[in-house]
């Protein structure tokens, strides 16, 4: 499994590493993976292929590390909303809003690099429990709501799993492969309206 060889500590070091993954980004979007060298990575980032290899073995590595910040970016983003809701306790129907509209800005943010990450970079065990911790922790947020709002049914904690499952897969199939040409705007209403009928149904 190609991943990273080091994580930079230092912050000269992650200003190097970062100015790595921009390049690749860049060149991955414009070009294709198979178009893609670390050669072209490293003159594009400002940094000799040796500084390169000092941090990235190959491609997939790059990938990985990619998809790493990715997730972590993601994260932060989905969970700064989180923290405003907690904050201001919206309606049932703007905290469905909201958290959707959330899940899809990170689908809709460079596509074409979302579709690269999801179907090539490299998966872990340690990646992999990594996206799991944060379902459950996105899950726990929305038990919160659910159990606030007082919707949800008799086990609001495994409907919150469920949205938070469904929501992913039904984004991520709107925004990357968009059914009969429709607008991913209407499409993205429809899975918000949806969520909030099917909760509005399952009062406690």
């Amino acid at each position: 499994m190609s991943t990273p060889r080091k994580t930079p500590r230092q912050q000269r070091s992650e200003f190097t590493f970062d100015a790595i993954l921009d390049a690749a980004a860049r060149l991955f979007q414009q070009h294709g993976y198979a178009a893609t060298t670390t050669n072209k990575v490293a003159e594009l980032a400002g940094v000799s292929i040796g500084t390169l290899y000092h941090y990235i073995p190959n491609k997939d590595a790059l990938l990985y590390a990619l998809a790493e910040r990715h997730l972590r970016d993601g994260a932060a983003e989905l969970l700064s909303e989180a923290a405003q809701l907690r904050s201001e306790q919206p309606s049932l129907a703007e905290t469905v809003r909201r958290l959707i509209t959330a899940v899809t800005r990170l689908h809709t943010t460079a596509p074409h690099m979302h579709r690269l990450l999801y179907e090539q970079a490299p998966r872990t065990p340690a990646s992999t429990e990594k996206l799991k911790q944060f379902e459950q922790l996105l899950a726990g947020e929305v038990t919160f709501h659910l159990s606030r709002l007082g919707v949800g049914g008799t086990d609001p904690a495994l409907t919150a799993v469920l949205l938070v499952q469904a929501v992913e897969a039904q984004i991520h199939g709107v925004v990357l492969d968009p059914l009969d040409g429709r607008a991913i705007d209407d499409c993205v209403e429809i899975v918000i309206e949806f969520w909030t009928r099917a909760l509005t149904a399952q009062t406690t």
